[in-house]
C-alpha cells in the first residue's frame, strides 16, 4: 500500500500535500493550532475588509515553500538528509508559536518586552522536551548554530520562506496586488555556494520585484495610518486596563488575559508559569474583554474600547517631526476638558512613536546573486535599477494620534 497523503486547498499555492508521521504530528499540536485564532495582520481588517487571514495559514504556506525549496536544491545536488529536511520543515512550521494576539501588536504592553523570537524558542524547548529530543535538529537550525548555515537562511534571511509566503498571502487577501511576487520562481533559481544561499541570475527581476513588492507593503499595509490608529488604541486601553488592574480594580477578563493584566512578570522575564497562561491567550480573549469593558464606568477604558469596536478612532498624523510639546499639551487640556477626565487619563487618547521600516538590511544575509561563470555578487551591485541607498536607509516616520471629541471616525 502506498503512503497515504493528506491534502489541503490554499487560496494563495493551491493543493497543498501536508507532511505525515512525525511532522503531521507536529502540524497538528495545540501550539500550532492555537495560531488558527491570531490574525495574521493584527488590525488591518479595519482597512483591508478581506485581511482576516491567520497565523496558521500563514505557516501552512511556509511549510509548502521550504518544503518546494528542498526538492529545488536536492535536484541540483545538495545534500539535504531526512533528518535536515524533517528538522528544517519543523523549524519553519513552528517559527511562530510565539506570536500573541494581534500578532506583533502587544508584545510592548502584555509580555513586557518579550519578543515572539524569544517565546518561539521557549515553546521550541518545551515541546522538545514533550517529544523527547526529536526537535535538537529543528532547534539547531532555528538558532543558527547547525553546521549547514544556508538551512538556516531558509528559515530567517532577507529572502527566507517566511517572507516569501507573508508577501503572497497579505497581497492576497488585502487585495494589494503591488504586493505580489513570484516565489516559484524565486525558489526555482535558489542554489547554493559555498554554503551560502544564491539566487541564480535568471532569477535578478524575481528578486527586484520582491524587494520593491515588500517596500511598498509596508507603507500600504503594515504601517497604514488607520491601521496603526487602531493599534495604539488597543495598546492605551490594555494599558489603562493593566492600572487599574494594578489599583485594585476587577476587570472582566479571560484567566490568561487577567495574568498579564496583573503584571507578574519583570521587563523581559518569561517563565514556565508565563508560558502557560501565554498559550491560552488569543485575540478572542482580547476582542471578549474590549466588548465587556466598552460599559465600564471608567471613561477611558469604556471610550477606547468603544471606539475600538465601532471604528471610532484616533485621528492620525504621520508626519517627518514629532508635533510640538505645545501642541499634545493643547489636544490633551482639549480632551480632558471635553470628557471631564485629568490631563494623565486623557494620555491614554493619544499616542506619539516614531514608525520605522527597512527594506534591506546590510548587516543581514545579502541577497547573492550566482553567475553562470561562477562569479557571486550582492543583489544591490548586480541590479541596475535598485538603490542601495534607498532600500538600506531606515525610512522614518513620527505617528502621533489622537482622540477627536466631534466622534468623527478616521479614513
Amino acid at each position: 500500500m502506498g503512503i497515504k497523503r493528506k491534502i489541503i486547498n490554499d487560496p494563495v499555492f493551491g493543493f497543498i500535500n501536508l507532511p505525515t508521521g512525525f511532522l503531521y504530528e507536529v502540524y497538528q499540536h495545540p501550539y500550532l493550532y492555537r495560531l488558527n485564532r491570531i490574525k495574521q495582520l493584527g488590525l488591518s481588517s479595519m482597512v483591508y475588509p478581506g485581511a482576516t487571514h491567520c497565523r496558521f495559514q500563514h505557516i501552512t504556506g511556509a511549510m509548502y515553500l521550504v518544503t518546494e525549496a528542498i526538492t529545488q536544491l536536492r535536484a541540483k545536488g545538495h545534500e539535504i538528509t531526512d533528518c535536515e529536511a524533517e528538522g528544517l520543515t519543523a523549524a519553519v512550521m513552528l517559527h511562530d508559536i510565539g506570536h500573541g494576539p494581534f500578532s506583533h501588536v502587544l508584545e510592548s504592553v502584555l509580555y513586557n518586552e518579550v519578543s515572539h523570537e524569544e517565546i518561539s524558542l521557549r515553546l521550541m524547548e518545551r515541546l522538545n522536551r514533550e517529544l523527547e529530543g526529536r526537535l535538537d535538529t529543528c532547534i539547531s537550525i532555528f538558532t543558527d548554530h547547525y553546521p549547514k548555515r544556508f538551512l538556516h537562511q531558509l528559515i530567517s534571511s532577507q529572502l527566507d520562506v517566511d517572507r516569501l509566503d507573508y508577501l503572497c498571502r497579505d497581497s492576497f487577501f488585502t487585495g494589494v496586488v503591488e504586493g505580489n511576487i513570484d516565489s516559484a520562481r524565486i525558489i526555482k533559481m535558489l542554489n547554493v555556494v559555498d554554503d551560502r544561499l544564491v539566487v541564480e541570475a535568471k532569477g535578478i527581476y524575481s528578486i527586484e520585484n520582491f524587494l520593491m513588492a515588500r517596500r511598498l507593503m509596508y507603507w500600504q499595509v503594515y504601517l497604514h495610518k488607520t491601521s496603526l490608529a487602531a493599534e495604539k488604541m488597543l495598546v492605551n486601553l490594555l494599558r489603562r486596563a493593566k492600572e487599574l488592574t494594578g489599583e485594585g480594580e476587577q476587570l472582566t477578563a479571560s484567566p490568561a488575559l487577567t495574568y498579564f493584566l496583573e503584571g507578574h512578570l519583570q521587563k523581559g522575564e518569561i517563565n514556565e508559569t508565563s508560558l502557560d497562561y501565554f498559550l491560552a491567550l488569543d485575540d478572542y480573549d482580547v476582542w471578549a474583554a474590549v466588548k465587556a469593558w466598552q460599559q465600564h464606568p471608567d471613561k477611558v477604558l469604556s471610550t477606547l474600547c468603544g471606539g475600538l469596536l465601532n471604528r471610532r478612532l484616533f485621528k492620525m498624523e504621520l508626519t517627518e517631526k514629532a508635533p510640538s510639546a505645545e501642541r499634545i499639551a493643547r489636544d490633551l487640556n482639549q480632551l480632558a476638558s471635553c470628557l471631564g477626565i485629568s490631563q494623565h487619563e486623557a494620555s491614554y487618547l493619544t499616542a506619539s512613536n516614531d514608525v520605522s521600516n527597512k527594506i534591506y538590511d546590510n548587516n543581514d544575509y545579502d541577497i547573492e546573486i550566482l553567475y553562470n561563470d561562477g562569479t557571486i555578487r550582492p543583489v544591490t551591485q548586480a541590479s541596475d535599477i535598485l538603490n542601495i541607498d534607498v532600500l538600506s536607509k531606515k525610512a522614518r516616520k513620527h505617528a502621533y494620534a489622537y482622540l477627536r471629541c466631534t466622534g468623527d471616525t478616521n479614513s
